[in-house]
This record gives structure tokens, sequence and C-alpha cells, in this order.
């Protein structure tokens, strides 16, 4: 159940931060190995690349990738998450007087994450690519033609072979593994201090909420850099041997992006990742604690 009730909590929160991750999709693949200052920026800001997606795709364009978005985050959150609570709820992340133990929440919430980042990768693959998908006069990076997420996933295994869909997991494994572990223990640890306080009611949602958005701050700080090399590399274009024909690999690539964009190039859309981890980590958090307090008092009732 504590699987379930994760992946429900994420695709929830989904629902409202979708828009925000089209948005810096677009704006992590903009001036792709370009020197700042020589090419056109498309999107200036987030509130720019908002208008101007809208302007140009549509507003329903500010939609794309809905589908795998959901698959995505009920299948790895739910995961992640799910993984982290029976190991939470197991007491292998406390001490023996019951405090959260820093290291073991942060290597529990590591591993959870790179599980979910594994097993969903192919998912998140075919997001990417449909996200990253605009009209010619606003396009950036590599600009597949899928028609949706079932053409996609049939067409990328026709050409590469299965191992074709899980292109790209290898970096999403240090992304996911860095945010999983500051995201979950930074929360435990934010919610039991917060707690402790005493500024809300016990069991009050605004502990989690509070701790959520804690959290956020943290996350968007440690897993821009990997999100950023995440998106380019799964976006880039692959040759008929199913190698990628820009990166040869994570560090590769933030080497190159380091190089060409300067140091800074690893935050591109910085704001744009805060605006969407930082809304999608404070209400997937607060849907999941919330869900396990419902789950919780409605099995001491039955």
């Amino acid at each position: 159940m504590d699987f379930l009730l994760s992946g429900v909590a994420a695709c929830g929160a989904c629902l409202f931060t979708n828009p925000l991750e089209v948005v810096k999709t677009r704006m992590q693949l903009q001036g792709e190995l370009r020197a700042p200052g020589t090419y056109t920026r498309h999107y200036r800001n987030v509130f720019h690349a908002f208008y101007t997606i809208g302007r140009v795709d549509g507003l329903v364009a500010l939609q794309k990738g809905l589908l795998p978005a959901l698959l995505y985050q009920f299948g790895m959150n739910g995961i992640r998450l799910g993984s982290y609570a029976v190991v939470d709820s197991s007491g292998y992340i406390r001490t023996p007087d019951g405090r959260i133990s820093p290291l073991r929440s942060t290597l529990a919430g590591a591993l959870a994450g790179v599980l979910g980042a594994i097993t969903s990768s192919p998912i998140y693959l075919v997001k990417t690519h449909i996200q990253a998908q605009s009209a010619t006069e606003i396009a950036v990076g590599h600009q597949y033609q899928h028609q949706g997420m079932l053409h996609a996933l049939v067409m990328i295994h026709k050409e590469h072979g299965w191992m074709g869909l899980w292109r790209g997991a290898i970096s999403a494994v240090p992304r996911v593994m860095v945010g999983s572990a500051t995201q979950l223990s930074t929360f435990s640890s934010s919610k039991e201090f917060i707690g402790q306080l005493g500024i809300f009611p016990k069991d009050s949602w605004l502990v989690a909420l509070s701790a959520g958005m804690t959290s956020s701050f943290a996350v968007a700080i440690s897993m821009t850099p990997f999100d950023v090399a995440s998106t380019r590399l799964y976006n880039q274009p692959v040759g008929p041997q199913g190698q990628g024909l820009m990166y040869k690999g994570l560090f590769d690539c933030l080497a190159k992006i380091v190089r060409k964009e300067g140091f800074f190039g690893i935050y591109k859309g910085l704001g744009a990742s805060y605006f969407r981890i930082g809304p999608h980590t404070i209400l997937s958090l607060l849907f999941w604690d919330q869900l396990r307090k419902v789950y919780a008092r409605w099995t001491q009732e039955r």
C-alpha cells in the first residue's frame, strides 16, 4: 500500500507542476554547447518561457508530455517513496532513542532513488523528447518527431532495441540518487525538528508543508547540475548503433557544458528548476505524508 499511496501522491503533484517541467526542459536545452551571447535566447526567464510557449505552441503545449510524466511519477516515486516508507516503518533510519539518523536517512533515500530511476528510465526518456518538441521558431535542442508516448516507445525499440529504451539511464541514477537522498533526509529531519518546536499542532499538515518547503531549497541546489546533464543526455541525437552523438556519458556531458557554456551552464534553468522542484517537492511530500496518515487511521479503525 505504501507504493500505491506514494505513486498517487506524486501524480497529484505532477498535475500542477508539469508545465514547469516543460519550461525547465526547454531552458536546459537552450544554447546547448554554445558560448553565452552566441545564440538566440527564446526563453529569457521562467515567466517569459511560459508566455513564449503559450503564444507560439499554444496553451495546451504547457502540458506536453503529461501522460508519460504521470506514469513516470507514479512509477519512479511510487517505488522511491514506497521503498523509503517501508524502510522508515521498519525503524532502520532511526536511532535507538527514536530520533532520525541523518546518515541512515540519506543512505535509504539514495538507494530508493536509484531503484526508482532505473525502473522508470524509459518513460523519462520519452517524456523529455516530447516536452522538447516545439515549433521551429522557438525550438531548442534536438527535435524528435514523436506522435505520442506509445509511438515513441515503439519507434525507439524498433530502431535501437530494448537497451535503447534505457539510453541515458546512467545519468538518471546520480540525478535521482542525489535528489532523493537530499529530499528525503532533509524532509525527515526538518519534519522532526519543526514538530519539536511546537509551532503547529501535533500531526498538523503544516508541519509537513514547512518541512517540504525546507527540503525543496536543498534539492534544487544539489540536483540541478545532474538534471541539466540528464536532460541533455536523454535528448541528444543517436547514431545507428544507439550511441549518443554529442555526449559519451555523464562526466563528458558536464565537462563539455562547463567548457563551452561556462560553470553556470550546469545551473542553466535553475529558476525554472526551483519553480518546478519546489512545488513538486512540497506537494508530493505533503500528499504522501497526509495519505499515509489517512491510511494509518483507516487501518486502526477497522
